[in-house]
């Protein structure tokens, strides 16, 4: 006999259980279709073409991340964080800018590393660091916006990291940094992930059905992941383009000047929900007249300040500590703006 105990779970619990991202990718184009109906296919096809025209580099993209991932390269990542402090703030800071990991994961590991008195300035470096730039990360830029500006992101976002570092251990002893952690860091992420960082790196990891597990399930849920925001993002580029947006974008981030800058940064630091996403849309303003500078600024401060980079800084340190995490990401994201400004 059937169960009619149980009720059907009610508005509120189904809106908890959807993914918002795929609920946008679905009404944003429905939006169109009931607003002005004529261009509802022009969007959808410049979207779905854009997706297709980057399909070889999402794939390379995710394949990368799952071998990764599956290898147990993370286990690398404890090594940034012994020895000398000066060495260790430099490694952490590569490490973070080139770990295909995102920042949720290493929650848990910096939780650890900054309880049991690891420096706070090779913490910072690679806090800095990781949300900017990754394996991923860099196919994707390399495919809206070229090769050079890729590497520079890369050069930036390891500079950045740097900057923290060193500021942090000059001013280790101040009110600002002394005494870091909240008194209960709360070391969950949202990937799930309790004990990072254990084990022993197998590069040759097929040999093990675990590890091949691993590769498949991650395969699957960056291939979703990715897909889900760069669709968003394409989407609000073939809004952009068809509805004209040339002429704002030239009138307020068009410029070569660092008031530009200034604004692109603050733009982008409350704006910017997820990098992947960012990508496909500053890929889009670039081509529509947004300068440069204005680009590496948007992309820098935006990354650091987004919302799973700043809750993974927020869940484990006091907000004086929190605060000097945006204003050095900040001030990085303007130095990057007006170099890359003066190289591009």
């Amino acid at each position: 006999m059937a169960d009619l105990t149980q009720k059907p779970a009610g508005l509120p619990e189904w809106w908890k259980r959807i993914d918002k991202a795929w609920l946008a990718v679905l009404v944003i184009p429905l939006i169109v279709l009931v607003l002005d109906a004529p261009r509802f296919w022009p969007v959808v096809r410049f979207a779905v073409g854009a997706f297709t025209h980057t399909g070889v580099f999402i794939f390379v993209a995710i394949s990368l991340v799952a071998y990764l991932k599956a290898t147990g390269a993370e286990t690398l990542l404890a090594r940034a964080f012994e020895g000398n402090q000066i060495r260790m703030v430099i490694i952490a800071a590569l490490l973070g800018g080139l770990s295909p990991f995102c920042s949720c994961e290493v929650i848990p590991f910096i939780a650890a590393l900054l309880a049991v008195g690891a420096p706070l300035g090779a913490v910072m470096a690679f806090w800095l660091a990781s949300p900017l730039m990754d394996p991923a990360m860099f196919t994707m830029t390399w495919a809206e916006l070229g090769l050079p500006f890729a590497v520079a992101k890369t050069v930036a976002a390891v500079a950045v990291g740097l900057l923290g570092g060193y500021v942090t251990m000059a001013l280790r002893n101040s009110p600002v940094f002394a005494d870091p952690l909240r008194e209960r860091p709360q070391v969950g992420g949202c990937c799930g992930v309790k004990k990072p960082f254990q084990g022993k790196t197998v590069w040759a990891f097929w040999g093990e059905a675990e590890r091949r597990d691993t590769f498949r399930r991650t395969w699957i849920e960056n291939a979703l992941f990715l897909g889900k925001w760069l669709m968003i993002a394409y989407l609000f580029e073939a809004i952009m383009v068809t509805y004209g947006t040339t002429d704002w974008v030239v009138q307020f981030l068009g410029g070569e000047g660092f008031g530009t800058i200034l604004l692109a940064a603050l733009v982008g630091m409350p704006a910017y929900l997820n990098g992947y996403a960012a990508v496909g849309l500053v890929g889009g303003l670039v081509e529509q007249g947004m300068a440069p500078g204005a680009a590496m600024s948007f992309v820098i401060a935006g990354g650091v300040s987004c919302i799973p980079a700043a809750i993974a800084v927020w869940a484990l340190v006091k907000p004086r500590v929190f605060a000097a995490y945006i204003g050095i990401a900040f001030v990085g994201a303007l130095g990057a703006g007006m170099v890359w400004s003066l190289l591009a």
